[in-house]
């Protein structure tokens, strides 16, 4: 009989980003999401998906870059993408009276809670990863804990990221800013064919 214990990974995809960026590992962009997280489980756990929050750019070459990432990783069943989407707005400097437009990504959050709270109350697996540091997502959680105390919820801080909120409920905590070497390990290849026979590289950028 098979009783390892089933793991899904939940990842806050603008929050794992930026915590790259900050850090300046964006050689680290180009990841074998499943790989990498993959490599945590312990003997007696499996795997069974990640799911990966975002949205779309709406630069063009950001949106082709991050096209290519999501490709590559669309080719191990195990990879999940939820997009969200980014918000138009405008700012208004209170000096000159000037307005710029930005866009701020909405959605994901929510996205995120949805998920974890669906696949909780049908016991879809034993432990939760969450990788963020947003505290938003601490309501899922208690709520997790309420209704299916028995299900383990566990949260992995993007590098330079850290959230005391979303520690103290958890049932453990890792930091990947010790996880360097593992993200070495499992970088995508340079170059990968996708099953229609298209071939993507790995944007030149982010070398």
């Amino acid at each position: 009989m098979d009783n390892k214990k089933k793991v899904i990974i939940y990842v806050d995809g603008f929050n794992f980003y930026y915590g790259l960026k900050t850090k300046k590992w964006k050689m680290f962009y180009w990841l074998d999401f499943v790989g990498f997280f993959g490599s945590f489980l312990k003997p007696h756990q499996e795997l069974i998906e990640v799911n990966y929050f975002s949205a779309r750019p709406t630069e063009s070459g950001k949106h082709s870059r991050q096209d290519k990432l999501f490709q590559a990783n669309k080719c191990n069943p195990k990879f999940n993408l939820i997009l969200g989407r980014y918000l138009k707005k405008e700012i208004k400097c209170k000096q000159c009276g000037g307005v710029i437009h930005s866009y701020e990504e909405k959605e994901t959050d929510v996205r995120i809670a949805t998920h974890i709270l669906a696949d909780a109350y049908k016991k879809r697996c034993d432990i939760a990863v969450i990788v963020s540091a947003d505290s938003d997502l601490v309501p899922p959680i208690e709520l997790i804990k309420e209704f299916n105390p028995l299900q383990k919820v566990y949260v992995y801080f993007p590098p330079s990221r850290y959230s005391s909120n979303l520690s103290s409920l958890s049932d453990g905590t890792r930091k990947l800013d010790g996880a360097f070497e593992t993200f070495k390990k499992h970088l995508l290849p340079p170059r990968l064919k996708l099953s229609n026979g298209f071939v993507i590289e790995k944007p030149k950028e982010w070398e």
